[in-house]
């Protein structure tokens, strides 16, 4: 046990629900999903155990995984997907695993209420930038806690409202 690890229990305590993007489910860009045959990057047994809603613009059929996951393919939006995974959750919390284009989505939307990053000093050479891309949205951020474990630091942030127009 170290620093970390109470930081993710707290994280993952009270989940009901969560929602992604397709790209953080799988590696296959483009169109179609192939021939859905790829079911995430976790093998039979997914870290989630409980339903998961991938934002996607391709239609596909829920996928059942051992453990109790369930993947839902949400092809009407963000909005969609978040009440979806609320009902899902049945009155506990929904984590929004990423990646990075769909947080920047629910940021910019107004529609999350913290936000948990793990700092690991890897440079991976791509990705998003998660605070670019935001429009005009007025996102602020205030800092509820910062630890510092062995290759990591974890930082929450609570989202508060934006300035009025």
């Amino acid at each position: 046990m170290n620093a970390s690890t109470p930081v993710f229990e707290e994280a993952i305590a009270n989940i009901g629900a969560a929602v992604m993007g397709r790209n953080m489910f799988g590696p296959i860009g483009g169109g179609a999903w192939g021939d859905e045959q790829w079911t995430g990057w976790w093998g039979d047994n997914p870290p989630y155990h409980y339903p998961v809603f991938v934002v996607t613009h391709h239609p596909r059929k829920p996928v059942e995984m051992d453990g109790g996951t369930t993947f839902h393919f949400v092809t009407d939006g963000i909005e969609s997907a978040l009440d979806q995974a609320k009902k899902a959750a049945d009155g506990k919390d929904v984590m929004l695993w990423g990646g990075g284009q769909v947080a920047q989505q629910y940021l910019a939307a107004g529609l999350l209420d913290e936000l948990e990053l793990h700092v690991v000093p890897v440079l991976l050479g791509g990705g998003s930038r998660l605070l670019d891309s935001l429009g005009d949205a007025d996102v602020r951020l205030e800092q509820v806690r910062a630890v510092e474990a062995p290759g990591v630091t974890h930082l929450k942030y609570r989202i508060l409202p934006g300035t009025p127009s």
